[in-house]
């Protein structure tokens, strides 16, 4: 394999690798949303040693770093079991945040954790995954090229979001859970 990818489980001895990584891919992509590009109270609430030693402890959710050729290059987020409309949380995975840094995003990575996400879902016996995305960007045109479709329309929550950014999709993908 020319660029192999893997995925590291969250420790604590990983937390300031997960905090930068996760920062700073965030802020490559996501400042606009914000006033005066100041995504701080975002960060505040994702990439602290004090969300992630809660989120750590919580066996709900998995948090990883995502690697290529030994590099760190992103992190990812999923919650094990979070209902969704009809889905119960027994039976839907949720896709909390993927974060590439962008210089390693079209690079096929992403594609990889979510094929690692799909079969962690089959193996869990999940029916379906589930995230929201952004309404403009290109993340949206990545998930529906990955299979997912368009379930909803919600918005983000966080009360100093730019008001014409705060649009997303919910998004779906349905899992087979024959392998």
């Amino acid at each position: 394999m020319k660029n192999p990818v893997h995925f590291k489980p969250l420790s604590h001895a990983l937390f300031s690798k997960y905090i930068a990584i996760g920062t700073k891919a965030y802020s490559q992509h996501y400042l606009h949303l914000w006033p005066q590009k100041n995504a701080q109270p975002y960060i505040a609430s994702s990439f602290t040693n004090e969300v992630l030693k809660k989120e750590a402890q919580d066996k709900n959710t998995q948090l990883y770093l995502i690697y290529s050729t030994g590099i760190a290059v992103g992190i990812f987020k999923i919650t094990l079991n979070k209902a969704l409309d009809s889905y119960t949380a027994k039976d839907a995975l949720y896709v909390d945040k993927i974060y590439l840094l962008n210089e390693y995003s079209g690079k096929g990575i992403g594609k990889k954790v979510l094929q690692f996400i799909t079969l962690r879902a089959q193996e869990m016996h999940k029916k379906v995954l589930w995230l929201d995305t952004m309404q403009k960007g290109p993340a949206v045109n990545f998930y529906l090229k990955n299979g997912f479709e368009i379930h909803d329309k919600t918005q983000i929550t966080l009360p100093t979001v730019i008001e014409e950014e705060r649009l997303m999709w919910i998004m779906t993908k349905q899992i087979h859970t024959s392998l």
